[in-house]
C-alpha cells in the first residue's frame, strides 16, 4: 500500500517524521481521515490525539491544537505542542488535570475559566494518549 510521509513540528522542533498509509485527526471541522493522494487542504487542529496507521502498527501523538497541512504525498501538523506517549510525564498529566479541576470547582471571580478549561482538555488528551498506548 502506498504511503504518506507524515512530519509533526513544534517551535522545540520536529517530533516525527515517518511513513504512514492514514493519519486521523481532529480539525476545528470535524474528524479528518487522509490516505495517500488526499486533495491539498489546510485545517487547524483542535486539542486532540493524532492516530497513525501504517505497516500493521497504530501510533498515537497526543497534539495541543495547531494547523494540519495535507499534500497528495506528504502531512505536516505544526503544532504548540505535540507528544508520543512514551515522551509524556503521566505525574505531571495528572496534577495538571488535578489543578484544572480544583479551579474549575472553585468559582473563584479571579480564575480565567477558560485557560482551566482548556489545561483541563490538555491534560486529559495526554491521559488519554498515554494510556490507550500502555
Amino acid at each position: 500500500m502506498s504511503t504518506l510521509t507524515v512530519s509533526v513540528v513544534t517551535p522545540d522542533g520536529p517530533v516525527l517524521e515517518d511513513a504512514f498509509e492514514m493519519v486521523s485527526c481532529k480539525a476545528e471541522s470535524g474528524e479528518l481521515g487522509i490516505l495517500p493522494g488526499h486533495i491539498p487542504m489546510v485545517a487547524p487542529l483542535t486539542i486532540s490525539a493524532v492516530r497513525l496507521k501504517g505497516e500493521g502498527k497504530s501510533d498515537r501523538i497526543a497534539v495541543s491544537g495547531g494547523f494540519l497541512e495535507v499534500r497528495p504525498d506528504k502531512v505536516t501538523i505544526l503544532a504548540q505542542s505535540a507528544e508520543k506517549p512514551a515522551d509524556i510525564d503521566i505525574d505531571r498529566a495528572r496534577m495538571a488535570k488535578e489543578r484544572a479541576e480544583r479551579r474549575l470547582q472553585d468559582k473563584q471571580a479571579d480564575i480565567d475559566f477558560q485557560r482551566a478549561e482548556m489545561a483541563l482538555k490538555r491534560a486529559l488528551n495526554r491521559l488519554n494518549v498515554y494510556e490507550n498506548n500502555f
